[in-house]
């Protein structure tokens, strides 16, 4: 299949086009495959196993297996595995950049700056891995010792979204191997190929087998896939990332069976600049959030506003910056922004820029699909005059539209930020400490940048509040506790310690 593919490989043996299960590379049960299209020119490029919920069990029952051994591996082996995952990724990350490109549109240095952020994670939960400890306390009671030992909770099901297809994996994978648990990966049906070949090179790193598995399956059969993932028994643990509306349904199937859930939903992340910002700095903030991946990010910036005193100051300066991004495939060279990931983007995009300019909003740049060419391309658009009443307030837009609001105070804008049923993240560039110091405690959001427009990193805890989830990924001890389990031992003796 290598040798079809429509961009070269410098080691085409990365490439894996089956399901990886027990070890094993396999088809669907049914023998079904289904298309894995290119967004940047609408064409299938390659395919993959249709599983459907008859292969859950097969894959759970060998995770299973693999966890009631791999659970007692010293952690320093454990930690050694990760570290060869890591160097093998390393070592392929171009050709793993090209499939990701291949796969969600994102221009090639994008996806290979995912690559270098994704690896962030590798190396984190490598280390965090023999820096599992419990406790010993004296308590009231006479004579007695308490104990606490953290053990791996089990075998964990990862359900993962199209848009960071490798740094969503790794985040998860690393905490979860890391910790002891076994983990079973259901990739987007966009998506299937990149993930396939983390499994591969994790054969590679020394895993055994079934520690690792992948289950690629269609639109069609991911809600009943799914579903029989979170309903299966012996899945202990599942993390999902992606829309709030499904991850509501996730959370309502685990608890059924108490399952622990790690959630990370949506985000209508506000991005607020004040008249005693640096311009400058927030441009270039809002310019890599927004328009990465052609804003299909769930931290991306959703609602601008910008105080009046500095308002079309900063929309002259965005529209300027903005109208110098090149919009191409993403394998050509010079391009800066590539096509949105599904043909359901573009209908959204449209349908909020229908609705900004019935509500008053003015469309100062782009406002339509990109006129002569093939694939998923939606140009970048600024609307000015945005009002609360638009959809593009109360929507994530998941798509290259941005929309600048204007306002007087902070006691109203950040009144205006926090009225969002979401609360993933919030961004705010301003020179006054005071204010800063407000505004991080006042923001309702479970991540804030200050005077920057990118926090996330291995080594800082990532997860919302209120609809955006709960649970966190990365960061110190909090990611790795998502897939431990806390023993407590109480210890009694006859005569004195």
């Amino acid at each position: 299949m290598a040798s079809k593919l429509p961009f070269e490989l410098k080691n085409p043996a990365v490439f894996k086009d089956k399901s990886y299960v027990g070890g094993n590379w396999v088809e669907a049960k049914s023998g079904k495959r289904f298309d894995v299209v290119d967004p940047g020119n609408g064409k299938v490029w390659a395919s993959a196993p249709d599983n459907n919920a008859d292969d859950v069990d097969v894959a759970v029952k060998a995770a299973y297996t693999a966890f009631q051994s791999y659970k007692k591996v010293n952690p320093r082996t454990r930690a050694q595995w990760l570290l060869k995952w890591d160097a093998l990724i390393r070592e392929n990350r171009d050709d793993i950049a090209h499939i990701v490109t291949y796969e969600t549109g994102k221009p090639l240095a994008e996806s290979q700056g995912e690559l270098d952020y994704a690896l962030g994670f590798t190396w984190w939960f490598a280390g965090e891995a023999e820096r599992i400890t419990g406790t010993i306390q004296t308590p009231s009671a006479p004579g007695r010792r308490v104990f606490t030992v953290k053990q791996p909770v089990g075998v964990a099901a990862a359900l993962v979204p199209w848009n960071f297809p490798i740094a969503m994996i790794l985040r998860k994978a690393g905490a979860a191997l890391a910790a002891g648990c076994t983990m079973i990966v259901k990739p987007s049906p966009e998506t299937p190929l990149s993930v396939l070949a983390l499994a591969n090179l994790a054969e590679q790193a020394g895993f055994p087998k079934g520690v690792f598995s992948v289950l690629t399956t269609s639109l069609e059969n991911t809600p009943p896939l799914s579903e029989a993932l979170c309903r299966h028994p012996l899945i202990k643990k599942v993390t999902f990332t992606g829309s709030t509306r499904v991850g509501k349904l996730v959370a309502k199937l685990c608890s059924d069976g108490l399952k622990k859930v790690t959630l990370e939903l949506g985000g209508n992340c506000p991005f607020l600049i004040f008249d005693d910002a640096d311009l400058n700095q927030a441009l270039d903030a809002l310019m890599a959030l927004k328009w990465r991946h052609a804003g299909q990010a769930c931290i991306t910036a959703n609602r601008v506003y910008v105080q009046k005193g500095v308002y079309d100051k900063f929309a002259e300066l965005l529209k300027e910056r903005t109208s110098k991004l090149v919009v191409g495939h993403g394998a050509e060279k010079g391009t800066t922004m590539g096509p949105v990931t599904t043909p359901r983007s573009l209908d959204k995009a449209a349908n909020q820029v229908a609705d900004a300019k019935k509500h008053g909003g003015q469309v100062v740049l782009g406002g339509g699909k990109v006129a002569g060419k093939s694939g998923y391309f939606f140009e970048p658009t600024i609307i000015l005059g945005a009002k609360k009443e638009m959809l593009i307030t109360e929507e994530e837009t998941f798509a290259p539209v941005l929309a600048l609001y204007s306002f007087d105070t902070e006691e109203e804008v950040v009144e205006a930020a926090n009225n969002t049923s979401m609360g993933l993240a919030s961004y705010f560039f301003t020179k006054n400490v005071d204010r800063t110091w407000r505004l991080l405690e006042n923001l309702e959001a479970g991540m804030i940048g200050m005077n920057t427009g990118n926090a996330s990193a291995a080594e800082s805890p990532f997860g919302g509040i209120k609809e955006s989830g709960y649970g966190k990924e990365s960061g110190k001890d909090v990611a790795i506790n998502e897939y431990l389990i806390t023993k407590t031992g109480t210890l009694t003796l006859d005569g004195h310690f």
